[in-house]
């Protein structure tokens, strides 16, 4: 028996045949255009550059304030006074790590901000105020030396809410199987940012004096800070730009945006956060030492000029940054298209990366050619980019929705090396020669070893139980 379509009939196949052919239009459009996800890592991507381009170009502009140069005047060759030639090595120390007595301070209230705020406002004002202190870093510095230790504490105390600041953007904006590749992608920045200050640092400070390393990467931080708030949004529902197709996609795993009531006793008491905190700061005892101390290394064990070391300097940043991008991609091949462990991914990112950074940092004990000795020092800098595969991402693993919390603890106790570092190098490495480096190599790759080993045992990468059992207290994120 046939039925008789009536007219409404009719105007509900025909409205039903439009809403297919505008998915499928959408589809296609989205298929064919950047996904806004990317758009966002891209954009975070330069943003981490810009800020460690301004934390990285004092590790050059030292050697020229402190040392001096060389200056061609009518055709002779002159040695030019640096301007704070008085600083002894500790002093030194001191101002190096002065940033990061500011950074430590505030990781924990950058993740809190993150979400009561929006963590795009707090990645911008962390960045914004880093590249003003940083044009003001000149005539801070000739103002004294407490001025100059005030501009790099500002710098860190802003420059700490930008980690925690886009866990939280992350735990919106990444698919699951694709967190690993994104955030690394964005993180890959830091090294990239480095690549850039280490020579560019050294150009300008040879050629037009060391206040324009500061006043040239203060003004691109302000260029950065205006493209990335008018084009990145919060939430993806937010972005009138996202595509349907896309935002079904962010939105199918996505945590309620309730602000929670964070369980930090049992946090606290997590065996996989511990593990996460001791790789970190592992990672960054090693590389808070090279990036702030590099130049000097060559220098004293080379003897490369400024320019030279600079240049010198920056490949192993870009190393790093190659390989977390790459090692990010892996990871998640592996998961998402070999259907590998993700825990098991993450043990083995880290293991590579620590104990490869180890055996190369011993190499570097074992030769005098310089190309050997550069060679060795960028692969094992490199080389933690896979780490950073293993343990930046975890957090992500363990508690989505307090992502930007786990990242803030564990970057907080990640910055206790920065402070000391600088310090120890001082105390150590009094006359710049070759023992003395050796002696920081061997505590270095011991603490490498001891991060990777604690990590294989303890890390997890499954919901933690006070994560899937989680209370809100605010009501809804507006």
């Amino acid at each position: 028996m046939y039925r008789i379509l009536s007219q409404n009939d009719n105007e509900s196949n025909d409205n039903d045949d439009k809403n297919v052919k505008i998915l499928a239009d959408d589809e296609a459009l989205d298929a064919k255009r950047w996904k806004r996800r990317h758009v966002v890592a891209v954009l975070a991507l330069l943003g981490f550059a810009n800020i460690y381009a301004m934390r990285a170009n004092l590790s050059i502009a030292i050697v020229e304030m402190t040392s001096g140069g060389e200056k061609k005047v009518n055709g002779t060759m002159l040695h030019v006074h640096g301007d704070f030639e008085n600083w002894t090595p500790m002093t030194q120390g001191v101002v190096l790590s002065s940033f990061f007595y500011g950074y430590i301070v505030s990781q924990l209230p950058g993740g809190y901000l993150a979400y009561t705020h929006g963590a795009k406002t707090v990645f911008f004002a962390g960045t914004f105020g880093t590249a003003v202190f940083t044009l003001l870093t000149p005539p801070f510095a000739r103002m004294g030396y407490g001025m100059l230790v005030f501009a790099r504490f500002m710098e860190g105390l802003l420059e700490g809410v930008t980690y925690p600041a886009m866990h939280v953007i992350w735990s919106r904006w990444a698919p699951p199987l694709e967190q690993t590749k994104l955030a690394t992608f964005a993180f890959s920045g830091s090294y990239f940012g480095t690549v850039i200050a280490m020579p560019l640092s050294a150009y300008l400070g040879e050629n037009f004096g060391w206040p324009m390393i500061f006043w040239f990467f203060g003004a691109l931080g302000v260029i950065w800070c205006t493209v990335w708030f008018k084009t990145v949004h919060d939430r993806p529902e937010d972005d009138p730009k996202i595509t349907t197709s896309e935002l079904a996609l962010l939105q199918r795993d996505a945590f309620s945006q309730s602000h929670y009531l964070v369980p930090w006793g049992q946090i606290l008491r997590s065996k996989p956060v511990w593990a996460i905190i001791i790789a970190h700061s592992a990672q960054n005892f090693g590389f808070y030492i090279m990036l702030t101390n590099l130049p000097r290394m060559f220098k004293d064990i080379a003897g490369y000029n400024v320019e030279k070391a600079g240049f010198a300097s920056s490949l192993p940043y870009f190393l790093m940054g190659f390989q977390i991008i790459t090692g990010g991609q892996l990871c998640d091949y592996l998961r998402k298209n070999k259907h590998y462990d993700t825990l098991f991914v993450r043990k083995v990112a880290c293991a590579l990366g620590f104990v490869g950074q180890s055996v190369f940092l011993f190499l570097v004990m074992t030769t005098s050619n310089s190309f050997l000795l550069v060679l060795f020092f960028s692969i094992s800098i490199g080389l933690g980019g896979i780490c950073w595969c293993g343990f930046s991402v975890n957090h992500l693993d363990l508690a989505p929705q307090y992502a930007g919390h786990l990242m803030a603890v564990s970057n907080t106790f990640a910055t206790i090396p920065g402070i000391f570092g600088p310090l120890l190098v001082g105390a150590i490495v009094e006359n710049g020669i070759i023992s003395e480096w050796n002696v920081i190599m061997y505590i270095i790759i011991s603490i490498y070893l001891a991060g990777g080993a604690l990590f294989w045992k303890f890390a997890d990468a499954s919901l933690q139980p006070w994560a899937s059992d989680h209370t809100s207290f605010v009501g809804q994120l507006e």
